[in-house]
C-alpha cells in the first residue's frame, strides 16, 4: 500500500503551484516538521507531518526533520526518539536530512551579534514582569524599556557576559528593536535570547543562553533552504516577525514564505501537549502511549493502523480557519481499514456457560469459518465445538424484553458457524444466581450444511469451554465525556472515571493463544482488537481499538 498520502487541492496546494509558476524558488519545493522534543507527538502533529511529507512528495521535493530544541528544561532525549519512531511509522522518511535547531547556535548567536551591531537588538534587565506591562494592550501601544538605547558597544559586551555565565536565569535578556507601538504585539521588541543555566541534551552545557522559538525557527528555515515553511495558525500573527528577522539577518532572496494552516481540534480529545504532560506525570494515565491518549504511541498501541491514520487526515484535509473535528470520523476511518484487514474471531468477554444435552459427551468436532469476508484470499480456520460452551451474559435474558431476539427459555437461535439451538431449562445457585444454561441443539441445522437454511432471528457468536484460551480484554472510552471540558483548566477534575474497563476472564477460541503484537482482529459482535504489548506467552491481552457501530458513517448517510 503506497504511503504517499493524496492531497487534495488546497490553498497551500495554489500558493505552491504559483511559486512554480513564477519560478520563485526554481522548480524547488522544500518542506520541513520542526517538532519541539517536550513530549510525545499526537494525533495533530500527524496532521502536519501528512501535510509536509505529503506535499514534499506530491512535488517530487524534500521534507526534512529538525527539532525544535532551544528549550533545554522540557526537553528529553527520549521524546527525540519517540519522534522519529512516530514520524517513520506514518510511512515518512527524512533520509539524511535529520537536523536540530541546537546545529545553529553558533550562527544564531552570530546573528544576534550583527543585530546589536546593526543597532537592532539590545540587552534588557527588565524584569518578565516589567516588560509584560510595559507591553501595552491591544488597544493601547507598549512604552520603550529605559534600556532600548544602549550603545553597541555596551549590548555587544553584555550579550558576551549572558553567554558566559555572568548572570543569573531571568536577570537579562536580548530584545529586538523594531517597534512598542506596533499594533501587532508580537513586533513590540520581542524576546530573542534569554538567559537558562540548564543542561542541553545535546550541547550540554556549553551554552547558558538559549534563542526564543520566533527568532530560531525563520533563520532554521533559511539556513535549510526552506521554501515553504507551514504552521499552525496561531503563528499568523508572528509571521511578521519571521519575515523581518530574515531581513534584519541580511539572507537573500528568496526567503522561506510561513503559510498558517488550521490546527487539528477532535471533540471529546485532549490536544493540548501540557495538558497531555499533566495527565502522565500525574498519573491519570500509564504514560505517553497510554491507549486512551491521543499520542501517535497511544493510538499505535492501541491497534491504529498508519493507512487509518493518513486516510483520517487526507479526509479532513487544510483549511483557513479554526473547526473541530468529530472523533467519529477518525474511528470510522479505523473501522473502515480494518474491516478489511482484520482477521475474524470470537470472543466471549463475560461467559456464561451453556450445556447442549443432546450433544454427544466427550465429542468435539471442528467447524469451518471464513477468517474475513471481505478477503476470501484470507481463507479459512477451524474451531472447535463441543456439548459446552461459553456465551455472552448479555446474551440470555430468563425473562426477556419485547423485541429481544437473542437466547431465553423456549427461544432459538443461531450460534456463528454451528447449529441452532434452543433454550429449555437454567440452573441456578442457592442464593438465585443463574450459573448455566441447558439447551437442546437442532442436529440438521450445521452451518454450511444441506439443511441449514432454517431461519431464526437472532446469531450469537460463542466459545467451546473444552478449548477455550483465558484472555484479558481493556475497553476504552473518551477521557474525556464533554467536549468543551479540554479548555478548561481545572479538566483533571473532570475526566472520565469510567475510561477503562478491564475484563480479566474473558474466553477466547484457541486460534488466538498465537496471537502476536501488531495483530489485529474483529471479535464478532463487539469490535475490533489489537494485540496489547503487555501480553505474554502466559497471558493474551487485547485492547479494544473501536467499536463495530459506525455513528459517523451513519450520519453521512442521513445528511
Amino acid at each position: 500500500m503506497s504511503t504517499n498520502p493524496i492531497i487534495p487541492s488546497n490553498f497551500i496546494q495554489n500558493m505552491i503551484d504559483e511559486d512554480l509558476r513564477n519560478q520563485k524558488y526554481g522548480e524547488k519545493v522544500h518542506t520541513r516538521f520542526p517538532p519541539e522534543p517536550n513530549g510525545y507527538l499526537h494525533i495533530g502533529h500527524a496532521k502536519s507531518i501528512c501535510l509536509n511529507f505529503g506535499l514534499a512528495r506530491q512535488y517530487q521535493g524534500l521534507c526534512n526533520l529538525r527539532f525544535d530544541d532551544t528549550n533545554p528544561v522540557k526537553e528529553d532525549v527520549e521524546y527525540v526518539e519517540s519522534i522519529q519512531e512516530d514520524v517513520k511509522w506514518l510511512g515518512f522518511d527524512w533520509d539524511d536530512r535529520m537536523y536540530y535547531a541546537s546545529d545553529y547556535f553558533e550562527k544564531l548567536y552570530d546573528c544576534a551579534v550583527y543585530l546589536i551591531q546593526q543597532g537592532r537588538a539590545f540587552v534588557c534587565d527588565l524584569t518578565a514582569q516589567q516588560m509584560r506591562e510595559y507591553r501595552g494592550t491591544l488597544t493601547e501601544p507598549g512604552k520603550e524599556s529605559p534600556y532600548r538605547n544602549r550603545s553597541a558597544a555596551e549590548n555587544l559586551e553584555l550579550f558576551e557576559r549572558m553567554k558566559a555565565g555572568e548572570f543569573p536565569d531571568g536577570s537579562r535578556v536580548l530584545r529586538a528593536k523594531i517597534d512598542m507601538a506596533s499594533p501587532n504585539l508580537n513586533m513590540r521588541d520581542p524576546v530573542l535570547y534569554r538567559i537558562s543555566h540548564s543542561t542541553h541534551h545535546r550541547t550540554g552545557d556549553q551554552w547558558c543562553i538559549y534563542p526564543m522559538y520566533d527568532y530560531a525557527h525563520p533563520i532554521s528555515d533559511a539556513l535549510e533552504n526552506i521554501t515553504h515553511s507551514i504552521c499552525t495558525l496561531e503563528f499568523e500573527d508572528h509571521r511578521p516577525l519571521y519575515d523581518w528577522v530574515l531581513e534584519a539577518c541580511d539572507f537573500p532572496a528568496p526567503r522561506p514564505q510561513q503559510i498558517e494552516f488550521a490546527r487539528l481540534n477532535l471533540n471529546n480529545t485532549v490536544m493540548s501537549k501540557r495538558k497531555l504532560r499533566l495527565l502522565v506525570e500525574g498519573g491519570h494515565v500509564s504514560g505517553w502511549d497510554d491507549p486512551r491518549m491521543p499520542t501517535i504511541s497511544g493510538l499505535r498501541r492501541r491497534g491504529y493502523t498508519p493507512e487509518a491514520i493518513r486516510d483520517f487526515c487526507d479526509r479532513i484535509g487544510v483549511a483557513k480557519s479554526n473547526s473541530t473535528v468529530d472523533i467519529a470520523m477518525l474511528e470510522h476511518c479505523i473501522r473502515e481499514d480494518l474491516n478489511k484487514r482484520a482477521a475474524r474471531a470470537m470472543v466471549v468477554l463475560r461467559p456464561l456457560k451453556l450445556v447442549i444435552e443432546n450433544y454427544p459427551e466427550g465429542q468435539i468436532e471442528e467447524l469451518v469459518a471464513e477468517n474475513n469476508p471481505e478477503d476470501e484470499s484470507m481463507g479459512t480456520r477451524t474451531i472447535p465445538f463441543g456439548r459446552e460452551i461459553y456465551i455472552e451474559q448479555d446474551d440470555f435474558m430468563e425473562v426477556p424484553v419485547k423485541k429481544f431476539f437473542r437466547l431465553a427459555p423456549g427461544q432459538e437461535v443461531r450460534l456463528k458457524h454451528a447449529y441452532i439451538i434452543k433454550c429449555e431449562s437454567v440452573v441456578k445457585d442457592e442464593a438465585g444466581n443463574l450459573v448455566e444454561i441447558r439447551c437442546s441443539y437442532d442436529p440438521e441445522t450445521k452451518s454450511g450444511g444441506a439443511n441449514s437454511g432454517r431461519k431464526v432471528k437472532g446469531t450469537l457468536h460463542w466459545v467451546c469451554a473444552a478449548k477455550a484460551v483465558k484472555a484479558e480484554v481493556r475497553l476504552y472510552d473518551y477521557l474525556l465525556t464533554d467536549e468543551s471540558e479540554e479548555a478548561a483548566e481545572d479538566f483533571l477534575a473532570n475526566l472520565n472515571p469510567n475510561s477503562l474497563e478491564t475484563i480479566s476472564d474473558c474466553m477466547a477460541e484457541p486460534s488466538l493463544a498465537e496471537a502476536k503484537l501488531g495483530n489485529r482482529y474483529q471479535f464478532l459482535r463487539q469490535g475490533y482488537f489489537a494485540v496489547d504489548p503487555d501480553a505474554s506467552p502466559e497471558k493474551i491481552v487485547f485492547n479494544r481499538v473501536v467499536g463495530l457501530r459506525d455513528s459517523w458513517a451513519k450520519a453521512q448517510k442521513s445528511s
